[in-house]
């Protein structure tokens, strides 16, 4: 088989060289512009909701004295009161800004011409590093106020945080994701992907569930928001906290569809349990129901139906059945983790009254998550996907004999190949040759330098010169040293005519005449 060895010009880029002051100064840059940023955000929305209520007093300093917790919240640091410890914390103001220290850490990356997975550390450390000392410093400065935090945790949390997003901002630009793509086999590439598929899903579903709970009770949604208060600024401050824990309802919902489903405080609900009882009047929390009703384990349907959709995208990863379970296993492992960090960020501590804990059974949605796909997900897979071919022993082998018709002479059915799978793949691989370039007998037909009659030697010699060339038996066998002795039965003037004619068709002239000409 002929290959045709194709080769790829790649053109690289080099990146801009940096002295070592002027890349520490573009890190530092990239860090203390992430803090300043992100606090400057949550100071403007803090002193939005201050200028629209009507009783809130607004000044610069106490704006800026309120978003140090506020920032600390925002990096998921529990704060503690007097009354008891907030640890539910809204997950949209992290997301939010997770999202800028992203960003922050792709740009830096672009600016340094970053390509290498090593030369990421520099970006991550100083990015997590400044969010690290900010954080334990507020913590500090707050001391045993009204709001307080641990610095231990401030420190280590706004580490974390920031570190996971700049790695995310980078991961991409320096081959941080083709790093960790290349360490896996297709099949469980293929099963990562379907188990992130299936995390969508799930958020999906939960905020199906979601909007119908708002749906089925805005009658209560719209007098909760009433009773908040008629100032612009009231209801604003109402609705902003509703979206910020918007996220953290989401994950509920989906624990709910799931079956593992939440508690709050006293009140547990899941589609086989319920236990009724007070909830804080905010308006996101009227998507819950207020008894248990008939149709609620029908909801688990769309678990198993998840489930089904990772079976059937996983049928074509391998014909062997084995490989194709193993890709939904990685898929429900996936998935299953991703719904324990999701679970245990979403609940928390409410200071200490009758709502606390808020809880999303994070340990029991993981191994229903991964329980929901691997089930359904490996029938799918084994039932629906191709089967490899059985292999055919060494010995085993069996031919068939094509139908030979004697009159057409070649065999009846051209496509007869053998039961063998090596030698039809190696048959599949032959390249298949024009048979034009092997029609010799129809070009030399038509030549007109070649004349059939004129090479027909066999007709011209005489039976007895024929009977005369043919060696016995053991004469053949004989080895001839250096040179062949001619037979003394042939004839030296007949050889002497057939050298003179195949002088004569290759246009040489005769040894006589060679003999009178000059060597050259």
């Amino acid at each position: 088989m002929l290959q045709r060895d194709v080769t790829r010009e790649v053109t690289t880029v080099r990146p801009p060289e940096f002295s070592r002051s002027e890349r520490v100064r573009v890190l530092v840059a990239a860090a203390v512009g992430s803090v300043v940023v992100g606090y400057a955000a949550v100071a403007a929305v803090l002193a939005l909701v201050s200028a629209t209520a009507t009783y809130a007093e607004f000044s610069t300093s106490g704006v800026l004295s309120a978003a140090a917790p506020a920032w600390l919240a925002a990096h998921h640091v529990p704060l503690r009161f007097d009354a008891g410890q907030l640890g539910v914390l809204p997950l949209l103001p992290t997301a939010l800004l997770m999202l800028l220290v992203g960003r922050t850490a792709a740009g830096t990356a672009d600016r340094l011409g970053l390509y290498e997975p090593l030369q990421a550390r520099g970006v991550v450390l100083s990015i997590a590093g400044a969010h690290a000392v900010v954080g334990g410093a507020i913590a500090l400065i707050m001391g045993d106020g009204v709001v307080r935090a641990t610095p231990a945790v401030a420190f280590f949390g706004c580490a974390a945080v920031s570190g996971l997003a700049a790695t995310i901002g980078v991961a991409r630009r320096c081959g941080l994701v083709e790093v960790v793509f290349d360490k896996l086999d297709p099949v469980a590439l293929h099963g990562l992907r379907a188990g992130i598929m299936a995390l969508f899903g799930l958020v999906g579903l939960g905020s199906l569930a979601l909007a119908a709970g708002l749906a089925a009770s805005w009658p209560t949604t719209s007098g909760l928001f009433a009773e908040a208060g008629p100032s612009l600024g009231v209801g604003l401050g109402v609705f902003l906290l509703c979206v910020a824990y918007l996220p953290n309802a989401i994950i509920a919902g989906f624990s709910y569809v799931v079956g593992a489903g939440f508690s709050l405080g006293g009140v547990e609900i899941s589609p086989t349990r319920f236990v009724g009882g007070p909830v804080p009047p905010v308006p996101l929390l009227a998507a819950m129901p207020d008894d248990k009703a008939v149709w609620s384990p029908v909801v688990l349907v769309g678990g198993a139906a998840l489930g089904v959709v990772v079976g059937w995208t996983c049928r074509k990863v391998s014909d062997r059945p084995s490989s194709r379970v193993r890709a939904v296993l990685v898929a429900a492992v996936t998935a299953g983790v991703a719904s324990l960090v999701l679970a245990a960020t979403a609940g928390g501590r409410l200071a200490s009254g009758a709502f606390d804990p808020v809880t999303v059974p994070a340990g029991l949605l993981a191994l229903l998550v991964a329980g929901w796909v691997l089930v359904p997900g490996a029938l799918v897979a084994w039932l629906a996907g191709t089967r490899s071919k059985p292999a055919v022993a060494a010995g085993s082998a069996e031919f068939v004999e094509p139908d030979f018709d004697e009159e057409a002479g070649e065999a009846a059915d051209p496509d007869v190949v053998f039961e063998d799978d090596e030698l039809t793949d190696e048959f599949e691989q032959l390249e298949v040759v024009d048979g034009d370039e092997f029609e010799v007998e129809e070009d030399l037909e038509t030549d007109d330098h070649y004349d059939e009659d004129e090479y027909d030697y066999e007709d011209e010699l005489t039976d007895e010169e024929l009977s005369d060339e043919e060696l016995d038996d053991d004469e053949a066998g004989e080895v001839v040293d250096e040179e062949e002795e001619p037979l003394a039965d042939e004839d030296p003037e007949s050889d002497e005519e057939l050298d003179a004619e195949f002088d004569e068709m290759l246009g040489m002239e005769s040894e006589e005449d060679l003999d009178g000409k000059p060597e050259r």
